[in-house]
């Protein structure tokens, strides 16, 4: 058999899917073999001649080995897409198949690059536990060499702690701990806004990976992280933005600032944690922002009311306390603060739910519950009123005994408080008898 008979067969057995405009040989009218001469290919004088760039070959197939030259010719094939593509007409046929024939090169490229591996699910480098993932999707960036994962081809994997996301092959490359670690043992805000300390204290490199940094850009740019006051280089600082706590506790600012990777993943974590004691870090601050006055009488009147749904058959089916599942520092004090806490209060998200659920909580005790009702107390100074109960807003609360009378009642009366009095003299009574006992 001649060879361009044979070459014939071989172009006619591999042809290019995604090029319409190929055709098979037409047959001889006495049904004999494809003319040798006829040719599938375009004239080399057409720009579309161009078009199969070699993917006439079977470059989509895995191959047994990955040679050298397949890398080559496909980066050849590549520059040969791109001159043809400034070559063909704007938004032409032409040129979109060319489009789609250069992508698939590069994905191409990039599979011979970077081969997919039978890799392990779970990986588990300073303290990071990395698990596979299976999405195909390409819109995450690698944390560590800052370029796209390509999950149609690449293995990649994330930490189920902080979320760091990586390429299989960056793995052994990970120089930073996990943030969930330090989360877990050292559970705390950095309080001053925005700590600098200047270039020269970091020997002009990045805080993280220790690469030379410099505000003129060269070789890397410095970039500050809002949060710790550090710079970083744009590898570790992708200009990420989030809510800095010093400034919201110290300044009442919920403004988000460009902070480093590893700022963010450490704040995205710590952003529900009952870590902040308001009283203490900035007490003033209640004085000027009149929300969280409001809140914190919420919160108070809700531990009031947590007594009696502790003690309530219905109310404990009904589990009327995992309302504040998402916030159960709620219902264990009235003084720690998260930083999601203080972002809704300043939306005015948290005062809303908030106050339906007191409202819920109240309805339940007063209306719905009889055992509940049975727990109110009456003013013993006027006996005089409905039942009160101690998160009523017109009630006060006798700190010794936690008898509740009228706020009026309670604040004109000068003399001590009537259960008080009632308990002290039934201790001396106890004690005279214990005397009289005692004596032969």
């Amino acid at each position: 058999m001649a060879y361009d008979e044979r070459l014939a067969r071989f172009r006619q057995a591999h042809l290019n899917p995604f090029d319409k405009a190929s055709e098979p040989p037409q047959e001889r009218p006495d049904g004999g073999d494809p003319d040798p001469g006829q040719r599938l290919d375009p004239p080399s004088g057409d720009p579309g001649s161009a078009l199969d760039l070699g993917l006439a070959e079977d470059h989509f197939s895995r191959p047994g080995l990955i040679l050298a030259s397949d890398v080559q010719q496909l980066r050849q094939a590549i520059e040969e897409c791109k001159r043809l593509i400034l070559a063909l007409p704007e938004h032409s046929e032409q040129q979109k198949d060319a489009v789609v024939r250069l992508i698939h090169l590069r994905l191409k490229l990039q599979e011979l690059k970077d081969p997919s591996e039978d890799e392990p699910n779970i990986r588990v480098v300073l303290e990071h536990r990395f698990y596979k993932e299976k999405s195909k999707s390409v819109k995450q960036m690698c944390d560590k060499c800052s370029t796209i994962i390509w999950g149609l081809i690449q293995t990649w994997y994330t930490c189920t702690g902080c979320y760091y996301r990586c390429h299989s092959k960056c793995l052994p490359l990970v120089s930073k701990p996990c943030v969930r670690a330090k989360v877990s043992h050292q559970a705390e805000y950095q309080l001053s806004i925005c700590p600098e300390s200047g270039l020269d204290s970091q020997d002009y490199r990045c805080a993280e990976c220790r690469a030379p940094v410099s505000l003129r850009g060269v070789p890397s740019e410095a970039r500050q992280c809002d949060y710790t006051g550090l710079y970083y280089c744009s590898s570790c600082h992708w200009n990420d933005l989030a809510v800095v706590p010093a400034r919201a506790i110290h300044n009442w600012d919920f403004e988000p600032r460009k902070v480093s990777r590893c700022s963010m993943r450490y704040l995205a974590l710590m952003v529900s944690r009952p870590v902040l004691k308001l009283r203490e870090i900035n007490p003033l601050l209640f004085n000027y922002v009149e929300e969280l006055v409001e809140i914190r009488k919420l919160r108070q009147d809700i531990l009031l009311m947590k007594p009696y749904f502790i003690t309530c058959k219905e109310a404990m089916e009904a589990r009327l306390l995992l309302q504040l599942q998402d916030r159960q520092h709620f219902v264990e004090n009235d003084e720690m603060y998260s930083l999601q806490d203080l972002i809704d209060i300043e939306a005015g998200r948290l005062s809303c739910s908030l106050t339906e659920i007191h409202t819920l909580f109240a309805k339940h005790i007063k209306l719905d519950c009889e055992r509940c009702q049975a727990k109110g107390f009456v003013c013993e100074l006027c006996k005089e009123g409905d039942v009160l109960f101690p998160f009523d807003s017109h009630t006060s609360v006798c700190t010794d005994c936690s008898a509740v009378f009228h706020r009026d009642c309670y604040y004109d009366n000068s003399t001590t408080c009537p259960k008080c009095a009632r308990l002290s003299l039934r201790k001396q009574s106890l004690f005279q008898d214990s005397t009289m006992e005692a004596e032969p």
